[in-house]
């Protein structure tokens, strides 16, 4: 079975060690925003399984571009800068197994915050 990880701010081992526990393979990483809380482990996540990066917006380059200084000021170990593979925009779609979802852009939290809906989402929202 496959997952994606999404937000991997911290607790990598954890992480690690639930798909081991669970015999799920990551097969990439979503990011929705920017701060640490949400994507400070990104780069080493990434870096150990060799598996792709998506999101968050580019108008959170700004966040990632600090992720070394916000690791030393929310001691968060193994913080790194990282280069998404994908960033994500407005109408953009991501895949979570057999999921198709829609990329909102929604500025907010963050510049680059972006919010993903699948279509019986939107169907009732409508």
């Amino acid at each position: 079975m496959k997952c994606t990880v999404v937000d991997p701010g911290g607790d990598l081992e954890r992480i690690l060690g639930a798909a081991g526990e669970y015999y799920v393979e990551i097969e990439k990483i979503l990011v929705t925003h920017g701060h640490i809380d949400h994507s400070g482990n990104a780069a080493e996540l990434a870096a150990q399984l060799d598996v792709p990066i998506e999101g968050p917006h580019p108008d959170d380059f700004f966040w990632i571009d600090m992720m070394t200084e916000q690791g030393e000021q929310w001691v968060v170990a193994g913080a790194g800068l990282f280069g998404p593979t994908r960033w994500l925009d407005q109408s953009d779609s991501v895949s979570f197994g057999n999921l198709m979802l829609a990329v909102l852009h929604c500025p907010g939290h963050t510049p680059g915050h972006p919010f993903v809906s699948d279509a019986a989402l939107e169907a009732s929202a409508n």
